[in-house]
């Protein structure tokens, strides 16, 4: 299913001209080597990309990336084997670098120039071009003894044998010999002979395409995947002979045509290469893609998800995230403001895939396909989960993990089975995990220093969670008053309580009595409750006589929720009510802090 997909998705990004034509590979350029027609290195010139960002704190700061550029086909050997028109400084140069100079007895370096004179002086054989005579010339008067000194190539630095380069004729860094039409020409011409020169009659039935075509031998390796290996990992390996079937060795056990492998190799390269199709879990790759060329279905996708992305930032999310929120009840209102967004067709097929390097290959660990308007209904309903209160705010994903990890702890290591569990229930619908809810809940229990947005998330995480294990929105977006649940209105008892101490105190304390009392208040509300109450008679008595208006006030409120409990408290509350108890605290909490206009 995952490699008929990416199959498909390479045709769309082909007719739209967004992935590399067969036979080439993408390099990221370093630097640009100039040569002279005799083949001098007369220069060697910074070719990277320079993109600006702004920090957090409103600096800007310069980002260097290497420029990427279209080659032939490079190889993804590790033995020594030299590519046409070679980027590497090994095979280019003939050293590798030590302290202040070149050095030219590296073994390695000599095998790997020698491959690279000789392939690519058979290669360039019959053509004749001002850039071409200049790198033949290059070649075939390097000597890298001679340049142990060279001052061009000692000014790189230790990461000389990492950078990649490309060449040019001295005076004209627009005449580029990658780019050359002659060599161009030449190596297409080599592709299509190599392809005629298949033995036909060793054709076997592709079980991708269906096809009869040549089977792929090796897999071409991925490249991007966090915690793969940094030459590319392979999907299709097959490496032990107990894995192998009716003779066949390697990758011939697949039955995948070389074809489909190119295809579906490029296209997964592709999703890997940026940010605009990927997310990280942890140590897990999610990549998703819409089966068409656009990318606004990925741009809504992560900045739903997220809270922001690349088109939109946040106020803007949470301007569509609300308007689509508000039509949401409405099915037609809905269907037409999810139409209205730019350029997304809500009946495309969207794809999620899970991936994970172990010590050999890339491990599938889910792939989905859905709807791509049931994808965005359920996100939709994942933000509506979370909201703790009416002042909308988009809650991103990657927030509910650092919520799920104490902020004292060093490793910021979530349980990735746990991740994986919420992520799959919020693209599905599905109810959240039972462990989210116990680890949340041990969360706001145990830590004391969480901010404020930390709060409101961890909330809003305890809404979802009982709200879908109930079936019904059993706790609404704001405080309700009219909820007799116990837990809910300890929650609510407590926040008055603790409100009141503050008040009380002017708002000097360094601690209150939820630094105290907090979680066992939670758990054990009978043993703690007639203890704040009888504190809170100190705290009142504050008020008498010389702010009435406060006295009245807290009295009443104390008053109204003891009634509602029906003046007992619980003995003890389990998991679902503590939960419970959470929300009514911070609902309670959220209300004295809300802006009222005059007229309340």
């Amino acid at each position: 299913m995952l490699i008929k997909a990416l199959c498909d998705y390479y045709d769309i990004l082909s007719k739209a001209g967004k992935v590399l034509p067969e036979g080439y590979s993408n390099v990221g350029v370093h630097y640009l080597v100039s040569l002279t027609q005799e083949g001098r290195v007369d220069a060697i010139t910074d070719y990277q990309d320079r993109i600006p960002e702004i920090l957090k704190n409103g600096k800007t700061k310069i980002q260097t990336n290497p420029k990427t550029v279209r080659m032939p086909k490079r190889t993804e050997k590790s033995a020594i084997d030299s590519n046409i028109i070679e980027h590497r400084p090994l095979y280019l140069f003939g050293l590798s670098y030590a302290e202040d100079s070149m050095d030219a007895d590296d073994k390695k370096a000599q095998k790997s120039h020698e491959a690279c004179v000789k392939t690519n002086l058979e290669f360039l054989e019959g053509i004749d071009s001002p850039v071409v005579n200049a790198y033949r010339n290059f070649l075939q008067n390097w000597e890298p003894e001679n340049e142990i000194h060279n001052g061009k190539l000692i000014e790189l630095g230790k990461k000389y044998n990492t950078f990649r380069f490309a060449f040019c004729l001295s005076g004209n860094p627009d005449i580029l010999l990658h780019e050359d039409p002659a060599v161009k020409k030449k190596w297409e011409q080599r592709i299509q002979e190599a392809k005629d020169s298949k033995d036909e009659d060793s054709n076997v039935q592709c079980a991708i395409t269906g096809e009869y075509a040549p089977i792929a031998r090796i897999h071409n390796k991925i490249k991007g995947v966090y915690g793969g290996q940094a030459s590319g990992t392979g999907l299709v390996t097959f490496n032990n002979p107990s894995e192998n079937s009716y003779g066949n060795e390697q990758s011939y056990n697949s039955n995948i045509s070389e074809a489909a492998m190119e295809k579906y190799t490029e296209a997964l390269n592709y999703l890997l290469q940026g940010r605009k199709h990927k997310i990280l879990l942890d140590d897990l790759t999610i990549l998703f893609w819409a089966m068409n060329a656009e990318e606004s279905c990925e741009d809504t996708f992560l900045a739903m998800l997220n809270g922001e992305s690349e088109k939109m930032d946040s106020e803007a999310t949470d301007k569509m995230l609300q308007d689509l929120m508000e039509k949401s009840k409405d099915a037609e209102a809905y269907q037409r403001q999810l139409e209205s967004l730019d350029d997304i067709d809500e009946k495309v097929v969207f794809y999620m895939v899970g991936i994970k390097p172990n010590a050999s290959r890339l491990s599938l660990k889910f792939i989905d396909r859905k709807r791509y308007s049931d994808v965005l209904w359920n996100i939709l309903q994942f933000q509506k989960d979370m909201q703790i209160s009416e002042e909308f705010r988009a809650v991103p994903f990657y927030r509910i993990k650092k919520e799920l990890v104490s902020p004292k702890s060093s490793n910021e290591v979530c349980n990735p089975a746990l991740l994986s569990k919420v992520f799959e229930a919020i693209i599905y619908g599905y109810k959240y995990p039972i462990a989210l809810l116990e680890t949340v809940v041990r969360r706001v229990k145990t830590d004391k220093d969480v901010s404020i947005t930390g709060n409101r998330i961890r909330a809003g995480l305890i809404k979802a969670v009982l709200n879908r294990m109930a079936e019904k929105e059993e706790i609404p977006m704001t405080l309700d008053r009219e909820n007799q649940n116990q837990a809910y209105l300890c929650g609510r008892l407590f926040a008055v309580l603790e409100q009141l101490q503050d008040t009380a105190s002017g708002g000097n304390l360094n601690s209150t009595i939820k630094d105290r009392f907090f979680a066992s208040a939670a758990s054990k509300p009978v043993l703690v409750f007639p203890k704040l109450l009888k504190l809170s008679q100190n705290h009142l008595d504050k008020f008498r006589g010389k702010n009435e208006r406060n006295y009245v006030f807290y009295n009443k409120l104390i008053s109204e929720i003891i009634d509602m409990l029906q003046g007992e408290f619980p003995d003890t509350l389990l998991l679902a009510d503590q939960g419970k108890f959470i929300i009514g605290y911070y609902q309670q909490r959220q209300r004295f802090f809300e802006k009222k206009n005059k007229e309340q």
